[in-house]
């Protein structure tokens, strides 16, 4: 019997014993991938398309992800809509920079059914005029209300100062362009990188081999013929910026600059020095900006990453009063980790935190298969997790503050306030 009194003895984590999904080639550049080790009766099953916002010069990337269910020639959306409520399904749209995805979520006793109508729905889908107007209408109306926002403002600012020598990646919309959109450049756009250009199919969930056979026979059509012709050379526009919104309460301020991803060998280093200084609720910014300064609710740093490249990130929105002081105090945090000596009981504090969030991150099936994507786009393996548990476990203060002088220099920083002048 488990003696309740009595704490169970800790132990440090070396290692984490990964299950792999299964593997199926699909065609020389797609592959499904497949987590079958479900206790439940849930399942997910996504379809990721070589369909992002760099392959459009407006908003047709992302207004035709959104008009997949719009009707067949058999089947209007509300049709469809009926249908796949009928069977219990979630479904899910999403379109980023280089890639968009569908995806579904159902009981396992749904799931064929589920597949065979959402194939049906993309690959024979007609585009009517009305559901295209109605959404441009809706997308149109989003971007006004989201033009009022201070955020929405910096963060388009950002991303055209973080890849400025990139027209692709810098590219904003602006709100002529919504009239702009034809029929045309929507089936032209989905005939090239969806019926063109399925990179990867998703499962999590107990199937069995014949309902998998299904998902590949309705989309082996679909697999991505194309040579991805991705970014990675990024180069920023230093020194701040400030776009000007009268009347403004609060100022966002966005500050980063462009950075590696996963395949560089000093990525786990400086994910665990960017954790010190933004990454944790007790960071540096936060205790500093937040708890002792009370100049925001929130502030935050990250690692954004694409296919070849990532971006080091510090956002948040203070009182347009205290934008300046914030600016210094940043700065100074900064310059703190290439001057001082991080303290080991800090650097422990992040340590278990690092660590905890990683097993939390690796708990359950769903979660499994997020690790295993968010390496594999950059040709890792689940693997890669324990090299970061080794360098969490291992790494010296010393070591970090090296990395912060190496790479966190202020003046290579791209600022970006947004607010009042």
């Amino acid at each position: 019997m488990i003696n309740r009194i009595q704490a169970p003895t800790l132990k440090e984590i070396e290692k984490i014993n990964f299950v792999y999904p299964t593997i199926k080639k699909l065609g020389s550049d797609a592959e499904l991938v497949w987590m079958k080790e479900v206790a439940d009766e849930t399942v997910r099953i996504e379809l990721h398309f070589n369909a992002g916002t760099i392959h459009s010069e407006n908003k047709v990337a992302s207004i035709t992800n959104g008009l997949l269910l719009s009707g067949t020639s058999k089947k209007n959306s509300i049709q469809i809509q009926e249908e796949i409520n009928e069977l219990g399904v979630f479904t899910d749209f999403e379109t980023n920079q280089e890639s968009s995805v569908v995806a579904i979520y159902c009981l396992r006793e749904n799931a064929t059914d589920a597949v065979r109508l959402l194939c049906e729905a993309i690959r024979d889908c007609q585009f009517p005029e009305d559901e295209i107007q109605d959404l441009i209408r809706e997308r149109k109306q989003q971007y006004l209300i989201s033009s009022e926002k201070v955020s929405f403002l910096a963060r388009r600012e950002f991303q055209q100062k973080m890849y400025s020598n990139s027209e692709r990646y810098s590219r904003q919309l602006t709100i002529n362009e919504f009239d702009e959109i034809t029929r045309e450049q929507i089936v032209s756009f989905y005939s090239e990188y969806y019926l063109k250009g399925l990179r990867k199919i998703v499962v999590v969930g107990n199937l069995n081999e014949e309902q998998i056979n299904i998902l590949i026979d309705e989309t082996s059509s679909w697999c991505n013929t194309k040579n991805t012709d991705f970014e990675g050379n990024f180069k920023n526009k230093t020194g701040h910026f400030h776009i000007e919104k009268e009347g403004a309460v609060q100022t966002a301020i966005r500050i980063g600059m462009p950075l590696f991803n996963k395949s560089n060998k000093e990525f786990i280093d400086f994910q665990i020095l960017q954790t010190i200084l933004g990454d944790y609720f007790g960071s540096r910014l936060m205790s500093n900006i937040r708890e002792d300064k009370g100049y925001t609710y929130g502030i935050g740093s990250a690692i954004l990453e694409s296919y070849l490249a990532g971006s080091f990130i510090i956002a948040t929105e203070v009182g347009s009063e205290f934008v300046n002081d914030t600016l210094n105090e940043i700065k100074k945090e900064i310059e703190r980790l290439s001057n001082e000596i991080i303290p080991e009981d800090e650097l422990n504090l992040v340590r278990n935190y690092l660590l905890g969030q990683l097993l939390k991150s690796a708990d359950g099936p769903n979660s499994l298969m997020d690790l295993y994507l968010g390496v594999d786009m950059h040709g890792l393996n689940l693997d890669y997790y324990n090299d970061v548990i080794y360098r969490i476990n291992t790494i010296s203060s010393e070591e970090l503050k090296k990395l912060a002088k190496k790479y966190l220099k202020w003046n290579n920083l791209s600022i970006i306030t947004a607010g009042k002048k």
